[in-house]
């Protein structure tokens, strides 16, 4: 049974969502000097930094999601005193960079602070539960499946569903010892692309039963699931597949219903070539030919966003979301920002490049997928 998106908010190197909507539309990209770390000896020369003062400063992840999480109960005027309220927290590295500063002093870290429960609690006081999930990037995906689950299985009355991430050490050192020489953008699905850059961001979802009161912004019709564990990195295709399918299977909708796709679209050497693949598989039935909106392909038009805010982790899919729910509501399609030349294995797929396109799709799918086939993919539909 479908639920509902009361509301969405979002933070990152662009801005708020509107922010984040406009820089897309104007083909933007938010990639800057890095600011956390050694360049030289990361081999990591650039990132998608959120501006709110020092990157080194512990603990951000949890203020991002805290601002996220309050902007997005104010919107749906949530009142934890009257509605059971829970919050699903999905994240790749929780305050990972703060374990990493206090190894380097030798000091330790609490455990309660490695979670999210006081920095919601204190812009959320009185939700009913806070829970942290760790699904790498497609984290946001998974904290939207189970926030369905929750107000369908009438649980709660509303739950929240966020996803926050910010840079570390370590997974920079490990971007840096792939790229060569490094990047300085992310190009989704480009043919030159040179690797992933990491943005800082957050994001917060509310989700509500059909028919509960107050601002509809899309419904959201469901979140396929996959785990392959095929590899601890590499992509699988079929394991993408299966959570394509799922999504398909639990909406009861089928791929030549889809008008959009907000693709994951890393730029990576494997990522890209395999969810091009899994998209050409999923919608090989699908309409061909140039559309009205004069995009030539088959299937459905696809965007991406990392382009122009690098790659958000485990808030990825949300921020995806957040994109989507504005295509569905302002009509109107962000360009994937860095794509001048599709890659062989997207050839056929109507990517929007260069320009917006006016088109106000029905039915939205929003693809995540992470380390270790960890994969999420969502149907979301005009309210």
């Amino acid at each position: 049974m479908p639920a509902l998106i009361a509301a969405s908010a979002v933070r990152t190197c662009l801005g708020t969502g509107e922010e984040t909507f406009a820089g897309l539309l104007r083909g933007e990209c938010g990639a800057g000097p890095l600011r956390f770390g050694d360049p030289g000896a990361l081999n990591v020369a650039a990132g998608y930094h959120v501006p709110d003062g020092d990157p080194a400063r512990p603990f951000r992840a949890g203020r991002l999601l805290a601002g996220c999480v309050a902007d997005a109960a104010r919107r749906a005027a949530l009142d934890t005193s009257r509605q059971r309220v829970i919050v699903v927290v999905g994240t790749g590295l929780g305050e990972l960079s703060a374990i990493e500063d206090r190894a380097l002093n030798g000091t330790a870290v609490a455990l309660s602070d490695l979670h999210f429960g006081a920095a919601v609690r204190a812009v959320l006081p009185g939700a009913a539960g806070v829970t942290t999930v760790s699904n790498a990037c497609a984290a946001g995906g998974h904290a939207l499946a189970l926030a369905q689950d929750l107000v369908e299985l009438g649980e709660a009355d509303a739950v929240v569903a966020a996803a926050t991430d910010t840079m570390t050490r370590s997974m920079l050192t490990m971007i840096g010892k792939v790229g060569d020489p490094p990047a300085d953008r992310v190009r989704p699905f480009d043919r030159n692309r040179r690797g992933v850059l990491l943005g800082d961001g957050a994001a917060a979802a509310v989700v509500v039963p059909e028919g509960a009161p107050g601002p509809v912004l899309a419904r959201l019709a469901g979140t396929g699931l996959s785990c392959d564990a095929r590899h601890q990195t590499a992509p699988d295709v079929a394991g993408i597949g299966r959570a394509m399918r799922d999504a398909f299977e639990r909406t009861g909708h089928e791929p030549s219903d889809v008008d959009l796709v907000v693709a994951h679209g890393t730029g990576t050497a494997l990522n890209d070539p395999a969810e091009c693949e899994a998209l050409r598989a999923s919608f090989a039935d699908g309409r061909s030919g140039t559309g009205a909106d004069g995009v030539p392909g088959e299937g459905p038009l696809v965007t991406a966003v990392k382009g122009a805010v690098g790659h958000t982790s485990g808030s990825a899919a949300l921020v995806n979301l957040d994109v989507a729910v504005r295509c569905l509501t302002e009509g109107v399609v962000p360009p994937v920002v860095g794509l001048r030349s599709v890659l062989d294995e997207g050839e056929g797929l109507r990517f929007v490049t260069g320009s917006p396109v006016r088109r106000r799709p029905r039915l939205v799918q929003s693809d995540a997928f992470g380390f270790g086939g960890v994969n999420a993919v969502t149907l979301l539909e005009a309210p």
